[in-house]
Protein backbone atom coordinates (compact mmCIF):
# COMPACT_ATOMS: atom_id res chain seq x y z
CA UNK A 1 0.00 0.00 0.00
CA UNK A 2 2.93 2.33 -0.05
CA UNK A 3 5.13 1.40 -2.61
CA UNK A 4 3.59 2.18 -5.33
CA UNK A 5 2.21 5.65 -4.39
CA UNK A 6 5.75 6.40 -3.78
CA UNK A 7 6.85 5.50 -6.61
CA UNK A 8 4.31 6.74 -8.94
CA UNK A 9 5.10 9.99 -7.42
CA UNK A 10 8.45 9.46 -8.27
CA UNK A 11 7.96 8.74 -11.16
CA UNK A 12 5.54 11.94 -12.35
CA UNK A 13 8.21 13.78 -10.37
CA UNK A 14 11.36 12.83 -12.25
CA UNK A 15 9.35 12.95 -15.59
CA UNK A 16 8.03 15.94 -15.45
CA UNK A 17 11.02 17.69 -13.56
CA UNK A 18 8.74 18.88 -10.93
CA UNK A 19 10.63 20.58 -7.92
CA UNK A 20 10.86 19.18 -4.48
CA UNK A 21 7.93 21.06 -2.39
CA UNK A 22 5.68 20.39 -5.34
CA UNK A 23 6.48 16.42 -5.29
CA UNK A 24 5.83 16.23 -1.37
CA UNK A 25 2.63 17.91 -1.77
CA UNK A 26 1.51 14.94 -4.66
CA UNK A 27 3.20 12.37 -2.47
CA UNK A 28 0.85 13.75 0.29
CA UNK A 29 -2.59 13.89 -2.11
CA UNK A 30 -1.28 10.38 -3.49
CA UNK A 31 -1.28 8.84 0.15
CA UNK A 32 -4.36 10.44 1.62
CA UNK A 33 -6.62 9.72 -1.91
CA UNK A 34 -5.48 6.21 -1.70
CA UNK A 35 -6.43 5.99 1.59
CA UNK A 36 -9.84 7.58 1.17
CA UNK A 37 -10.09 5.28 -2.05
CA UNK A 38 -9.59 2.58 -0.07
CA UNK A 39 -12.35 3.64 2.74
CA UNK A 40 -14.46 3.72 0.21
CA UNK A 41 -14.24 0.11 -1.79
CA UNK A 42 -13.54 -1.31 1.88
CA UNK A 43 -17.11 0.28 3.61
CA UNK A 44 -19.51 0.61 0.45
CA UNK A 45 -21.21 3.73 1.54
CA UNK A 46 -23.88 4.66 -0.56
CA UNK A 47 -23.85 2.21 -3.73
CA UNK A 48 -20.31 3.26 -3.91
CA UNK A 49 -17.56 0.46 -3.06
CA UNK A 50 -18.69 -3.12 -3.71
CA UNK A 51 -17.95 -3.78 0.71
CA UNK A 52 -14.24 -5.97 -0.24
CA UNK A 53 -10.92 -5.66 1.09
CA UNK A 54 -9.89 -3.58 -1.98
CA UNK A 55 -6.96 -1.09 -1.43
CA UNK A 56 -6.85 1.66 -4.31
CA UNK A 57 -3.74 3.34 -5.67
CA UNK A 58 -2.38 5.24 -8.46
CA UNK A 59 0.16 4.14 -10.63
CA UNK A 60 0.29 1.39 -13.99
CA UNK A 61 -0.92 2.27 -17.54
CA UNK A 62 -3.13 5.30 -15.69
CA UNK A 63 0.07 7.13 -15.19
CA UNK A 64 2.19 6.43 -18.14
CA UNK A 65 -0.69 7.86 -19.95
CA UNK A 66 -1.16 10.61 -17.76
CA UNK A 67 2.61 11.33 -17.95
CA UNK A 68 2.02 11.25 -21.80
CA UNK A 69 -0.36 13.66 -21.87
CA UNK A 70 1.15 16.09 -19.78
CA UNK A 71 4.45 15.90 -21.79
CA UNK A 72 2.49 16.56 -24.90
CA UNK A 73 -0.02 19.20 -24.01
CA UNK A 74 0.84 20.42 -20.35
CA UNK A 75 -0.06 19.25 -16.92
CA UNK A 76 -3.17 21.12 -17.16
CA UNK A 77 -4.74 19.55 -19.76
CA UNK A 78 -3.89 15.95 -17.85
CA UNK A 79 -5.34 17.19 -15.02
CA UNK A 80 -8.87 17.75 -17.61
CA UNK A 81 -8.18 14.64 -19.45
CA UNK A 82 -8.56 12.81 -15.47
CA UNK A 83 -11.65 14.81 -14.58
CA UNK A 84 -12.78 13.57 -18.24
CA UNK A 85 -12.19 10.04 -17.83
CA UNK A 86 -13.91 9.76 -14.45
CA UNK A 87 -17.27 11.53 -15.76
CA UNK A 88 -17.01 9.32 -18.62
CA UNK A 89 -16.64 6.45 -16.44
CA UNK A 90 -19.99 7.35 -14.81
CA UNK A 91 -21.56 7.76 -17.96
CA UNK A 92 -20.61 4.97 -20.04
CA UNK A 93 -21.13 2.19 -16.77
CA UNK A 94 -24.73 1.21 -18.01
CA UNK A 95 -23.49 -0.35 -21.29
CA UNK A 96 -20.15 -0.64 -20.91
CA UNK A 97 -20.87 -4.54 -20.61
CA UNK A 98 -22.32 -4.35 -24.53
CA UNK A 99 -18.56 -3.24 -25.15
CA UNK A 100 -16.81 -5.90 -23.44
CA UNK A 101 -17.59 -8.26 -26.74
CA UNK A 102 -15.00 -5.62 -28.39
CA UNK A 103 -12.30 -5.58 -26.22
CA UNK A 104 -11.13 -9.33 -25.74
CA UNK A 105 -8.24 -11.16 -23.94
CA UNK A 106 -6.17 -10.35 -27.42
CA UNK A 107 -7.24 -6.53 -26.91
CA UNK A 108 -6.37 -6.02 -23.64
CA UNK A 109 -3.57 -8.76 -23.65
CA UNK A 110 -1.56 -5.99 -26.41
CA UNK A 111 -2.21 -2.78 -25.00
CA UNK A 112 -1.08 -3.98 -21.17
CA UNK A 113 2.14 -5.26 -23.01
CA UNK A 114 2.38 -1.99 -24.83
CA UNK A 115 2.21 -0.32 -20.91
CA UNK A 116 4.58 -2.78 -19.53
CA UNK A 117 6.89 -1.50 -22.24
CA UNK A 118 6.53 1.69 -22.02
CA UNK A 119 6.77 1.50 -17.83
CA UNK A 120 9.86 -0.15 -17.77
CA UNK A 121 11.07 2.45 -20.27
CA UNK A 122 10.21 5.18 -17.84
CA UNK A 123 11.68 3.37 -14.80
CA UNK A 124 14.73 2.77 -16.43
CA UNK A 125 15.46 6.29 -17.63
CA UNK A 126 15.31 7.33 -13.71
CA UNK A 127 18.27 4.96 -12.90
CA UNK A 128 20.11 6.54 -16.30
CA UNK A 129 18.73 9.70 -17.16
CA UNK A 130 17.53 11.27 -19.98
CA UNK A 131 19.91 10.11 -23.22
CA UNK A 132 22.06 13.39 -24.05
CA UNK A 133 21.70 15.54 -20.68
CA UNK A 134 24.67 15.69 -17.92
CA UNK A 135 25.05 12.48 -15.98
CA UNK A 136 23.56 10.01 -18.22
CA UNK A 137 24.12 6.65 -17.26
CA UNK A 138 26.18 7.76 -14.56
CA UNK A 139 28.01 4.75 -12.42
CA UNK A 140 26.77 6.00 -9.35
CA UNK A 141 22.95 6.07 -10.34
CA UNK A 142 23.51 2.81 -12.33
CA UNK A 143 24.68 0.82 -9.23
CA UNK A 144 22.17 2.01 -7.23
CA UNK A 145 19.47 0.93 -9.60
CA UNK A 146 21.34 -2.41 -10.31
CA UNK A 147 21.86 -2.86 -6.59
CA UNK A 148 18.28 -2.28 -5.72
CA UNK A 149 17.09 -4.67 -8.42
CA UNK A 150 19.16 -7.36 -6.75
CA UNK A 151 18.15 -6.63 -3.30
CA UNK A 152 14.52 -7.34 -4.49
CA UNK A 153 15.81 -10.82 -6.51
CA UNK A 154 17.41 -11.97 -2.96
CA UNK A 155 14.41 -10.52 -0.85
CA UNK A 156 12.13 -13.05 -3.03
CA UNK A 157 14.57 -15.56 -2.99
CA UNK A 158 14.64 -16.06 0.34
CA UNK A 159 11.54 -15.29 2.28
CA UNK A 160 8.04 -17.11 1.59
CA UNK A 161 4.27 -16.06 2.27
CA UNK A 162 3.81 -12.16 3.30
CA UNK A 163 7.43 -11.43 3.73
CA UNK A 164 7.56 -12.60 -0.30
CA UNK A 165 5.26 -9.96 -1.15
CA UNK A 166 6.70 -7.40 0.30
CA UNK A 167 10.35 -8.08 -1.27
CA UNK A 168 9.87 -4.96 -3.80
CA UNK A 169 9.03 -2.92 -0.44
CA UNK A 170 12.44 -4.39 1.05
CA UNK A 171 14.23 -3.90 -1.95
CA UNK A 172 13.35 -0.46 -2.17
CA UNK A 173 14.12 0.39 1.24
CA UNK A 174 17.74 -1.60 1.22
CA UNK A 175 18.77 0.57 -1.99
CA UNK A 176 17.49 3.57 0.21
CA UNK A 177 19.57 2.48 3.17
CA UNK A 178 22.77 1.76 0.72
CA UNK A 179 22.20 5.25 -0.75
CA UNK A 180 23.10 6.67 2.62
CA UNK A 181 25.44 4.68 3.37
CA UNK A 182 27.66 5.92 0.06
CA UNK A 183 25.59 9.48 0.25
CA UNK A 184 23.76 9.26 -2.46
CA UNK A 185 21.29 10.69 -0.09
CA UNK A 186 20.95 15.11 -0.38
CA UNK A 187 18.17 16.22 2.04
CA UNK A 188 16.71 19.41 1.21
CA UNK A 189 15.32 21.90 3.98
CA UNK A 190 12.61 19.67 6.11
CA UNK A 191 10.79 22.70 7.35
CA UNK A 192 9.08 22.05 11.00
CA UNK A 193 5.70 21.84 10.55
CA UNK A 194 3.76 18.41 11.84
CA UNK A 195 1.06 18.45 9.61
CA UNK A 196 0.17 19.15 5.95
CA UNK A 197 -2.29 19.64 3.54
CA UNK A 198 -2.65 18.20 0.11
CA UNK A 199 -2.49 21.21 -2.53
CA UNK A 200 -5.54 21.73 -4.12
CA UNK A 201 -4.97 22.07 -8.31
CA UNK A 202 -1.37 22.24 -7.93
CA UNK A 203 -1.13 22.45 -11.86
CA UNK A 204 -3.32 25.24 -11.99
CA UNK A 205 -7.19 25.46 -13.02
CA UNK A 206 -7.75 22.32 -15.72
CA UNK A 207 -7.76 22.18 -19.62
CA UNK A 208 -10.52 20.25 -21.27
CA UNK A 209 -9.31 18.51 -24.33
CA UNK A 210 -11.53 15.86 -25.59
CA UNK A 211 -8.87 14.30 -28.07
CA UNK A 212 -6.59 14.20 -25.69
CA UNK A 213 -8.58 12.48 -23.23
CA UNK A 214 -9.35 10.02 -25.73
CA UNK A 215 -6.44 7.19 -24.71
CA UNK A 216 -7.21 7.26 -20.77
CA UNK A 217 -10.67 6.98 -22.22
CA UNK A 218 -10.24 3.66 -23.77
CA UNK A 219 -7.88 2.40 -21.37
CA UNK A 220 -11.34 3.05 -18.77
CA UNK A 221 -13.01 0.45 -20.70
CA UNK A 222 -10.48 -2.42 -20.45
CA UNK A 223 -10.13 -1.09 -16.38
CA UNK A 224 -13.97 -1.59 -15.97
CA UNK A 225 -13.27 -5.20 -17.24
CA UNK A 226 -10.34 -5.78 -14.70
CA UNK A 227 -12.28 -4.71 -11.88
CA UNK A 228 -15.00 -6.76 -13.19
CA UNK A 229 -12.31 -9.63 -12.57
CA UNK A 230 -11.23 -8.26 -9.57
CA UNK A 231 -14.31 -8.10 -8.23
CA UNK A 232 -15.71 -11.35 -9.06
CA UNK A 233 -12.39 -13.08 -7.89
CA UNK A 234 -11.62 -10.61 -4.45
CA UNK A 235 -15.36 -11.55 -3.71
CA UNK A 236 -14.29 -15.41 -4.09
CA UNK A 237 -11.52 -15.29 -2.01
CA UNK A 238 -13.23 -14.18 0.84
CA UNK A 239 -16.38 -16.06 0.36
CA UNK A 240 -18.46 -13.60 -0.04
CA UNK A 241 -21.66 -14.31 -2.93
CA UNK A 242 -22.45 -11.02 -5.07
CA UNK A 243 -24.58 -9.98 -7.54
CA UNK A 244 -22.41 -8.96 -10.84
CA UNK A 245 -24.57 -6.73 -11.91
CA UNK A 246 -25.44 -5.12 -8.45
CA UNK A 247 -21.36 -4.94 -7.28
CA UNK A 248 -19.21 -4.79 -10.34
CA UNK A 249 -20.85 -1.12 -10.89
CA UNK A 250 -19.93 -0.54 -7.68
CA UNK A 251 -16.41 -1.27 -8.02
CA UNK A 252 -16.07 1.22 -11.03
CA UNK A 253 -18.20 4.17 -9.15
CA UNK A 254 -15.64 3.86 -6.47
CA UNK A 255 -12.48 3.93 -8.99
CA UNK A 256 -14.72 6.71 -10.93
CA UNK A 257 -15.07 8.75 -7.85
CA UNK A 258 -11.81 8.64 -6.64
CA UNK A 259 -10.41 9.84 -9.38
CA UNK A 260 -12.44 12.31 -9.86
CA UNK A 261 -11.38 13.40 -6.17
CA UNK A 262 -7.24 12.68 -7.05
CA UNK A 263 -7.55 14.88 -10.50
CA UNK A 264 -8.31 18.08 -8.22
CA UNK A 265 -5.10 17.11 -6.38
CA UNK A 266 -3.18 16.54 -9.70
CA UNK A 267 -2.64 12.44 -9.12
CA UNK A 268 -3.93 10.71 -12.44
CA UNK A 269 -6.48 7.91 -12.15
CA UNK A 270 -6.68 5.33 -9.44
CA UNK A 271 -7.36 1.97 -9.57
CA UNK A 272 -7.91 -0.96 -7.13
CA UNK A 273 -5.10 -2.90 -6.64
CA UNK A 274 -4.79 -6.81 -7.86
CA UNK A 275 -2.04 -7.45 -5.47
CA UNK A 276 -3.95 -6.85 -2.39
CA UNK A 277 -6.00 -9.63 -3.80
CA UNK A 278 -2.78 -12.37 -3.32
CA UNK A 279 -2.47 -10.97 -0.43
CA UNK A 280 -5.73 -11.76 1.23
CA UNK A 281 -5.30 -15.23 -0.27
CA UNK A 282 -1.98 -15.73 0.81
CA UNK A 283 -2.24 -14.35 4.13
CA UNK A 284 -6.24 -15.76 5.17
CA UNK A 285 -6.92 -12.16 6.35
CA UNK A 286 -10.39 -11.94 4.61
CA UNK A 287 -11.99 -8.99 6.40
CA UNK A 288 -12.80 -5.74 4.66
CA UNK A 289 -12.39 -3.89 7.85
CA UNK A 290 -8.43 -4.34 7.66
CA UNK A 291 -8.01 -2.87 4.41
CA UNK A 292 -10.08 0.46 5.75
CA UNK A 293 -7.77 0.61 8.61
CA UNK A 294 -5.14 0.40 5.71
CA UNK A 295 -6.86 3.18 3.99
CA UNK A 296 -6.81 5.06 7.58
CA UNK A 297 -3.11 4.51 8.22
CA UNK A 298 -2.39 5.99 4.24
CA UNK A 299 -4.49 8.71 5.56
CA UNK A 300 -2.46 9.53 8.29
CA UNK A 301 0.48 9.18 6.49
CA UNK A 302 -0.49 11.88 3.95
CA UNK A 303 -0.74 14.39 6.66
CA UNK A 304 2.02 14.11 8.43
CA UNK A 305 4.56 16.39 6.71
CA UNK A 306 8.10 14.24 8.02
CA UNK A 307 6.91 11.43 7.13
CA UNK A 308 6.12 12.92 3.57
CA UNK A 309 9.41 15.32 3.40
CA UNK A 310 11.61 12.17 4.23
CA UNK A 311 10.51 9.84 1.58
CA UNK A 312 10.82 12.52 -1.23
CA UNK A 313 14.51 12.43 -0.57
CA UNK A 314 14.83 8.91 -1.77
CA UNK A 315 17.27 8.55 -4.69
CA UNK A 316 15.32 8.63 -8.25
CA UNK A 317 17.91 5.70 -9.30
CA UNK A 318 16.72 4.07 -6.07
CA UNK A 319 12.69 4.42 -7.56
CA UNK A 320 13.57 3.39 -10.73
CA UNK A 321 15.21 0.18 -10.09
CA UNK A 322 12.08 -0.55 -7.80
CA UNK A 323 9.92 0.82 -10.84
CA UNK A 324 11.75 -1.29 -13.82
CA UNK A 325 10.87 -4.87 -12.22
CA UNK A 326 7.13 -3.57 -11.15
CA UNK A 327 6.29 -2.35 -14.33
CA UNK A 328 8.51 -5.34 -15.96
CA UNK A 329 5.71 -7.83 -14.16
CA UNK A 330 3.05 -5.50 -15.63
CA UNK A 331 4.14 -6.94 -19.51
CA UNK A 332 4.73 -10.65 -17.87
CA UNK A 333 0.80 -9.87 -17.17
CA UNK A 334 0.07 -8.90 -20.36
CA UNK A 335 1.93 -11.65 -21.85
CA UNK A 336 -0.25 -14.53 -19.52
CA UNK A 337 -3.42 -12.39 -20.66
CA UNK A 338 -2.59 -13.30 -24.77
CA UNK A 339 -2.05 -16.25 -23.73
CA UNK A 340 -5.62 -16.91 -22.54
CA UNK A 341 -6.29 -15.11 -26.10
CA UNK A 342 -5.91 -18.43 -28.67
CA UNK A 343 -2.86 -17.20 -30.29
CA UNK A 344 -2.80 -20.58 -31.89
CA UNK A 345 -4.99 -19.32 -34.46
CA UNK A 346 -2.70 -17.11 -37.28
CA UNK A 347 -5.66 -14.51 -37.40
CA UNK A 348 -5.10 -13.83 -33.81
CA UNK A 349 -1.25 -13.84 -34.06
CA UNK A 350 -1.46 -11.43 -37.41
CA UNK A 351 -3.71 -8.88 -35.11
CA UNK A 352 -1.77 -9.03 -32.13
CA UNK A 353 1.90 -8.45 -34.32
CA UNK A 354 0.20 -5.97 -36.10
CA UNK A 355 -1.12 -3.98 -33.09
CA UNK A 356 2.14 -4.71 -31.39
CA UNK A 357 4.42 -2.80 -34.28
CA UNK A 358 2.57 -0.23 -34.39
CA UNK A 359 1.93 0.82 -30.78
CA UNK A 360 5.80 0.18 -30.11
CA UNK A 361 6.51 2.58 -32.60
CA UNK A 362 5.71 6.38 -31.11
CA UNK A 363 7.73 4.58 -27.47
CA UNK A 364 10.91 2.85 -29.31
CA UNK A 365 11.21 5.92 -32.14
CA UNK A 366 10.14 8.94 -30.07
CA UNK A 367 9.07 11.97 -32.38
CA UNK A 368 8.03 9.69 -35.39
CA UNK A 369 5.16 11.67 -35.58
CA UNK A 370 6.60 15.02 -35.16
CA UNK A 371 5.72 16.51 -38.63
CA UNK A 372 2.01 15.54 -38.45
CA UNK A 373 -0.67 17.99 -37.26
CA UNK A 374 -1.25 18.19 -33.53
CA UNK A 375 -4.86 16.89 -33.04
CA UNK A 376 -3.61 13.78 -35.27
CA UNK A 377 -0.15 13.63 -33.43
CA UNK A 378 -2.19 13.46 -29.90
CA UNK A 379 -3.75 9.87 -31.06
CA UNK A 380 -0.78 9.07 -33.14
CA UNK A 381 1.94 9.64 -30.26
CA UNK A 382 -0.29 7.53 -27.45
CA UNK A 383 1.58 4.31 -28.23
CA UNK A 384 -1.12 2.62 -26.17
CA UNK A 385 -4.39 4.26 -27.68
CA UNK A 386 -2.81 3.23 -31.13
CA UNK A 387 -2.64 -0.49 -29.62
CA UNK A 388 -5.52 -0.97 -28.49
CA UNK A 389 -7.77 0.81 -31.50
CA UNK A 390 -5.42 -1.15 -34.04
CA UNK A 391 -6.18 -4.44 -32.29
CA UNK A 392 -9.73 -4.04 -31.38
CA UNK A 393 -10.43 -2.61 -35.06
CA UNK A 394 -9.00 -6.13 -36.70
CA UNK A 395 -10.69 -7.95 -34.08
CA UNK A 396 -13.88 -7.10 -35.71
CA UNK A 397 -12.98 -7.43 -39.09
CA UNK A 398 -11.52 -10.65 -38.46
CA UNK A 399 -13.57 -12.29 -36.17
CA UNK A 400 -16.84 -10.68 -36.21
CA UNK A 401 -17.57 -8.96 -40.05
CA UNK A 402 -14.96 -11.32 -42.02
CA UNK A 403 -17.32 -14.69 -40.48
CA UNK A 404 -20.55 -12.83 -41.13
CA UNK A 405 -19.45 -12.47 -44.86
CA UNK A 406 -18.03 -15.85 -45.15
CA UNK A 407 -21.69 -17.33 -44.21
CA UNK A 408 -23.19 -15.35 -46.76
CA UNK A 409 -21.25 -16.23 -49.45
CA UNK A 410 -21.69 -19.83 -48.26
CA UNK A 411 -25.38 -19.70 -47.98
CA UNK A 412 -25.28 -18.29 -51.41
CA UNK A 413 -23.24 -20.35 -53.38
CA UNK A 414 -25.46 -22.94 -51.87
CA UNK A 415 -28.74 -21.91 -53.45
CA UNK A 416 -26.96 -21.50 -56.15
CA UNK A 417 -26.05 -24.29 -56.38
CA UNK A 418 -29.45 -25.83 -55.77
Amino acid sequence: MAATPISAIFLMSATLRLGSELTVDLLSAAFVLSGIGSLIQSLGPWKVGPRLPFMMLPGGAPLILFLAIAEQHGLPTATGSVILTALFSFVVLPVFTRLLKFFPALVIGTMIVIVGVNLVKVGAVLVTGQPGTPGFADPVNLGLGMATIGFTVVFYLLFTGILRQLAVMLGLLAGTALAAVTGAIHAGGAGGELVSLPRLTPFGSPVFHLLAALPLMLYSLASMAEATGQTVINAEAVGKKIDRRTDVPKTVRGDALTSLLGAFFGLPLMVTSGENIGIVRVTGVRSRFVTAAAGVVLVVIGFLAPVTRAISVIPSAVVGGTAMVVFAVITVLGIQTLGRSDLDRHTSTFICAVALALGLLPILVPGVYGHFPPNVRILLESGVAVGAFVAAVLNILFHHIRPGIAARLTVVRTEGDR
